[in-house]
């Protein structure tokens, strides 16, 4: 709102006698003053002064990584998998080669018996082996386990559930416990039998499985999806339509080929219904992001390239017409003429001549390598980590030269990271090396620059407040947020109206309830150009807030509050979301009211006016997008749900946004191509009959809205930081679906 001050000129008529007459005349009243321009007043009138809220050094930011023998004195034959069990108090699971799985206390390691032993059917000649193992979702209020193993007579991989009994020991399964084979699947050679498998975030098993073996892929798998070899299966084992024998697996309805009739063990009439995607040569090790979801591979290449993909849904991986980046020139009899999905990276055989693959690195303990994915060569011995460009590109750093060997990477319950070595039977651990930067961001929040010294429940007065037209849902917080830059920086606003913000960056906000401060999150963009999230807890006096590291759930005013942990904050405010979700053209093209003047006017004109954007804005806010407020009831229905899903749901849902399943959300994104829309869900039905991602007119099959009133379950969206359903939300959403006639 801009007030306009008026000057009044006032024109005095003058009266002139002349001596000795008798008549009188008015001299002609002088030119008046031009009037000055009216004056604008914006929100603020200067920029304020920053000194002290500005992002520090990333901690850890030169943290190198070392390697340290995890539990000294214990040893495995021939270790090919590590894992740990989820839930309290979890332990290490072992599996070896010859068919043995060994399990431990991590705070007591020691050897024992083995928990299970199957090496009697396990044939471990060649690559062969016990391979692979996952834990039911909902272990261990499920207990089962599942087994990828190698058998002879015909050689072939065997999948499997093993149904715990209830006699079940810390050292030892119950002599009660059953195996239900699943699926077989025919190998062709002793070698490139692949064999890892995990569940995804969406609650169906993975699987991977080498060509079938030899050189060059002779039998020509990989390109032939009539066979399983040669291709990530993904299958759905829990649902209410499994049973055994009759159904051991029911096929995922979005799978490429999932019509057809099913497959194994091996050769078919048609395509596998099971396939997720294909054209590999043997993904050996296999992980999923636990933050974006992002299924990683490495690919052992032929004689040339050794390859790291990111696997997703329906995509051709190229061999054997491909290897790496290159054309593979053996390809026989393979048709080479179609779309291939490129690595992310590829390094060649002078640097290792088979990868192990890894995991995108979560802990804490290592703060420069979170988010990178870390990832290792069984015949060099060398690790590296590859990092995100942001653009779809990625940087690759050696960061250890180590003995061969490394075969399987594993996480402990704080996402730091082991391996075994097949070669010694010994687990290592990465560490932080020697000059590892310390932990520069502040432990109080009184200790940040960011509040006022006088009174830390408020702002430093370097900081500029704002507000959103379209809220986050914060499971019903009141929140007040603030932007601070360094002096003299400036913002970008690129050609999605998205803003770029400047190194030192700090974006605070505060979160209430019933009045009350509970808890302030800062988004800081480092020195060198990293984002990070830290968040502070405050106490109940409210006279400071201290910082939670690796995330907590406290109960507060009667409900579960969150404060996530570095790595979800980095799962929301990811590189494709722009890192900083709130600020952007559309949610700051509003008027708001400063504090520290009183007055109102539109935030862009002044933020505009106090000089943060490094470019005059494109146009008058009129003219400039703008969010409607889903709760305004006297706004448009579609502008409302849109503006909502482009808050809470498109920092994820969106292009290389992170997620397994290929929607985007965006609020100018047209319905039709959001692909969600009479979409068949990518992440299962969540038990709806025919249900569809968003069904127009019907929210009752939309898996959209289903999700979103859900919590505590890998089904609920967001699937992180949120315990408490926006009731109000559903309903918006509910109300826009039931009124849709088509996807137009």
């Amino acid at each position: 709102m801009r007030i306009l001050t008026l000057v009044l000129t006032f024109t005095f008529a003058i009266t002139a006698c002349t001596s000795g007459g008798s008549d009188t005349q008015s001299a002609p009243p002088p030119t008046p003053p031009p009037t000055p321009p009216p004056t604008e007043q914006f929100g603020l009138d200067s920029r304020p002064d920053n000194q002290t809220c500005v992002a520090p050094a990333r901690a850890g930011a030169v943290t190198s990584v070392a390697v340290e023998e995890a539990f000294p004195g214990l040893t495995f034959g021939g270790p090919t998998k590590l894992l740990m069990e989820p839930g309290a108090n979890p332990r290490w699971f072992v599996l070896q080669k010859a068919g043995q799985i060994q399990v431990f206390d991590p705070d007591t390691p020691a050897p024992g018996p083995a928990y299970l032993d199957i090496s009697a059917v396990v044939a471990d000649a060649g690559e062969g082996g016990l391979l692979g193992m996952a834990f039911h979702p909902d272990y261990p209020a499920t207990p089962e386990i599942f087994l990828s193993y190698i058998r002879d007579t015909p050689r072939r991989s065997i999948f499997s559930r093993v149904i715990l009994d209830d006699t079940i020991t810390p050292s030892a399964i119950g002599a009660g416990s059953i195996e239900q084979v699943i699926l077989e699947v025919n190998q062709d050679f002793s070698n490139h039998n692949g064999g890892d498998i995990a569940f995804g975030p969406d609650g169906f098993l993975y699987i991977g499985l080498g060509d079938g073996g030899s050189g060059g892929d002779p039998n020509e798998r990989a390109q032939d999806t009539t066979y399983l070899l040669g291709s990530f299966l993904r299958i759905d084992v829990t649902g209410p339509t499994v049973s055994f024998p009759a159904n051991p697996y029911a096929i995922p309805a979005d799978n490429p080929f999932a019509n057809q009739a099913k497959c194994g063990p091996a050769a078919n009439a048609n395509s596998c219904p099971e396939i997720f995607a294909w054209g590999m040569r043997n993904p050996w090790r296999w992980s999923f992001d636990p933050v974006t979801g992002q299924l990683w591979a490495g690919d052992v290449g032929q004689g040339a390239r050794e390859e790291v993909d990111i696997i997703r849904l329906g995509l051709n991986y190229g061999w054997d017409c491909r290897e790496g980046f290159t054309d593979f020139p053996d390809q026989q009899a393979s048709d080479c003429s179609g779309i291939f999905e490129d690595p992310v990276h590829d390094y060649p055989r002078s640097e290792g001549n088979s990868i192990t693959g890894g995991m995108v690195y979560r802990g804490s303990a290592i703060g420069g390598r979170v988010g990178e994915y870390i990832y290792a060569d069984y015949g060099s011995g060398r690790i590296w980590a590859l990092r995100s460009d942001g653009q779809g590109g990625y940087s690759n750093e050696q960061l250890l030269d180590e003995s061969s060997g490394p075969v399987a990477f594993g996480a402990d319950a704080d996402g730091e990271l082991y391996f075994a070595n097949i070669n010694n039977g010994r687990i290592y651990k990465l560490v932080p090396g020697a000059g590892a930067g310390g932990n520069a961001v502040a432990e109080r929040l009184s200790d940040t620059g960011c509040v006022d010294p006088s009174d830390i429940t408020q702002p430093y007065a370097g900081l500029i407040p704002y507000d959103l037209n379209a809220q986050f849902w914060s499971d019903g917080a009141d929140k007040s947020r603030f932007l601070g830059l360094p002096n003299g920086t400036t913002i970008s606003i690129d050609g999605q109206d998205d803003w770029q913000f400047p190194a030192g960056t700090v974006i605070v906000k505060n979160f209430r309830l019933n009045g009350q401060l509970i808890e302030t999150r800062h988004l800081m963009r480092h020195p060198d150009g990293v984002w990070a999230g830290y968040t502070y807890a405050w106490d109940a006096q409210q006279t400071d807030a201290t910082r939670v590291i690796g995330g907590d759930t406290v109960n507060i005013a009667g409900q579960d509050w969150v404060f996530p942990s570095e790595a979800q904050c980095d799962q929301c405010h990811s590189s494709a979301a722009g890192h900083a979700l709130g600020p952007e053209t559309a949610q700051l093209n509003k008027d708001f009211t400063y504090p520290s003047t009183g007055r109102t006017d539109n935030q862009l004109e002044t933020l505009d006016h106090v000089m943060m954007f490094a470019a005059p804005l494109a146009g008058t806010p009129d003219t400039l997008p703008a969010l409607v407020d889903p709760m305004d009831t006297s706004a448009d229905l579609d502008d409302r749900a849109r503006a909502y899903l482009h808050t809470n749901c498109a920092n994820c849902h969106r292009p290389d946004g992170g997620t397994p399943v290929d929607i985007d959300l965006r609020y100018y994104t047209a319905l039709q191509n959001t692909g969600a829309c009479d979409a068949t869900p990518q992440a299962g039905m969540v038990g709806i009959m025919n249900a569809r991602i968003i069904a127009p007119g019907d929210a009752a099959r939309s898996t959209l809205v289903a999700r979103t009133n859900r919590r505590g379950d890998f089904i609920a969206m967001p699937p992180v930081g949120s315990t408490v359903i926006d009731t109000e939300g559903v309903a918006l959403l509910t109300d826009w679906v039931n009124g849709l006639t088509g996807c137009q």
